[in-house]
């Protein structure tokens, strides 16, 4: 939004127009007047050229490009810590290792299983398939209700949902295999078939059950390494933000334990994950517990900082990439920071007085304090005003924005010529916060009321 206006007259306020009247002061000359002995006293000033530009104004917040959150795939505790918070890592880099016997056990479970389905199958008689097929049953039904009750921990919905249906896909093909298995079974039974085709069906759902399960069991051991998934400052805890990842079944299971981006820049944000009570410092000290989904890391990438500023309905339409701004922060008093738009979302957001607004992502630059000293870097999450220059006219003619009303739908100025004032309609053009173009209307030398414009009336002698 731009800055406030100064209070007008109803009659001739004029909405979208910045009203300053210190504007008087570039023109080329000021005169007090007088319409009557019981009138408040008009000013004028000359139409002139200058340069104008027009600036819309908007809150902001500093954005990081990415951050990612690592979480522990399952209960256990902090085994060790690789790095210190605020140290630089990089991708892959191992961060901190969490020790899960229960997990382990589950990998040597599964591993006995697929060892002794691999071996199913060489010389089963008819009389055991339906007892090894209950017990088939009964295993694979105990690892789906094991991974789901696994999946069901972690904290992120997109991630957890993923991870569910990942496991009903495996359980859903277990069942196809059963029952090809209990069909050829039934047909040796019957004598229609012969004992080595249902013992192949029954082997292989066994070994797919199986292999499933070790896999599950195995990628929840893998994600017990930490590793960072963007490069990046650590800081310890998680985020207010956080997000999945896509792949397949394994790389679901390193999500859990690793990388849930978490952009603080809105192009990569995603549902908030919550995070500890206020005063509650949520670091993980090695040594200490964690259940699935507990966040231990968060590598933040400050690489390229953004912002996101809020930009009115009203306004939105003049801004468009490449636009530059410069930036003032609530933190770095004194200093302004250079800008540029890179886009603007289609899509509005609601604002906090109730109002629409659009998001407006901008690159932010360096900056400068007093006498072009170097500004501190900002950090991610600090307020800032962005002050956009829309559109710039050069040579310009221009009058005070005080001097512009509206009169039957129109914009007007107020004309004294030969010491008598005369309504003239206008078209405005670029409107900054002293200034405004007019386009046609008035001429350069053209005195004009810049004040006291309602006291004004058509014909009215000025002196």
């Amino acid at each position: 939004m731009r800055r406030p206006q100064l209070p007008r007259p109803a009659s001739t306020t004029r909405p979208r127009l910045l009203i300053a009247l210190t504007a008087v002061a570039v023109l080329t000359a000021t005169t007090a007047a007088s319409c009557g002995d019981d009138q408040p006293p008009v000013a004028l000033a000359s139409a002139a050229r200058n340069q104008v530009s027009e600036v819309i104004d908007a809150p902001a917040t500093v954005t990081a490009r990415a951050a990612a959150t690592l979480t522990a795939p399952a209960d256990g505790t902090l085994s060790s810590l690789r790095v210190q918070p605020g140290q630089s890592v990089k991708r892959g880099q191992v961060l901190a290792v969490v020790d899960s016997p229960s997990a382990q056990q589950r990998l040597r479970q599964a591993k006995e299983a697929l060892d002794a389905a691999k071996r199913a199958g060489r010389g089963v008689s008819t009389g055991d398939l339906t007892g090894s097929r209950r017990d088939t049953d009964k295993a694979a039904n105990e690892a789906f209700d094991a991974a789901r009750k696994a999946a069901e921990k972690i904290a992120d919905p997109q991630l957890k949902n993923a991870l569910l249906t990942q496991v009903t896909s495996a359980q859903r093909q277990y069942t196809a295999a059963a029952r090809s298995a209990d069909q050829a079974v039934r047909a040796v039974q019957r004598g229609i078939s012969g004992l080595n085709s249902a013992v192949g069906a029954l082997s292989a759902a066994q070994r797919l059950q199986a292999q499933q399960g070790y896999d599950l069991a195995k990628s929840t051991v893998d994600a017990l390494t930490l590793r960072a998934p963007i490069a990046g400052v650590v800081q310890p805890g998680g985020t207010r933000a956080g997000g999945g990842a896509t792949g397949g079944l394994a790389g679901l299971l390193e999500q859990a334990g690793g990388a849930q981006a978490a952009g603080l820049d809105p192009s990569v944000l995603a549902p908030s994950q919550g995070g500890p009570p206020a005063g509650v410092d949520d670091a993980v000290a090695v040594g200490g517990r964690v259940t699935a989904g507990t966040p231990v890391l968060t590598v933040v990438d400050t690489g390229q900082l953004g912002l996101l500023a809020e930009v009115d309905e009203t306004d939105v339409l003049l801004v468009k990439a490449g636009v530059t701004a410069t930036v003032e922060l609530d933190a770095v008093t004194g200093a302004s920071y250079d800008a540029t738009v890179r886009s603007v979302d289609v899509l509005p957001t609601s604002s906090a007085q109730g109002g629409v607004s659009y998001r407006v992502r901008l690159a932010l630059g360096a900056g400068k304090l007093a006498e072009d000293e170097r500004a501190p870097t900002p950090r991610p999450g600090m307020n800032a005003i962005v002050h956009l220059r829309v559109r710039e006219a050069a040579d310009a003619v221009t009058v005070p924005a005080s001097a512009v009303f509206s009169a039957d739908g129109r914009d007007a100025v107020w004309v004294v010529r030969d010491g008598k004032a005369g309504r003239a309609a206008v078209t405005v053009g670029v409107q900054g916060s002293d200034l405004v173009q007019i386009l046609n209307g008035v001429q350069p030398g053209d005195r004009i009321v810049v004040r006291g414009t309602d006291q004004v009336r058509d014909g009215q002698e000025v002196r």
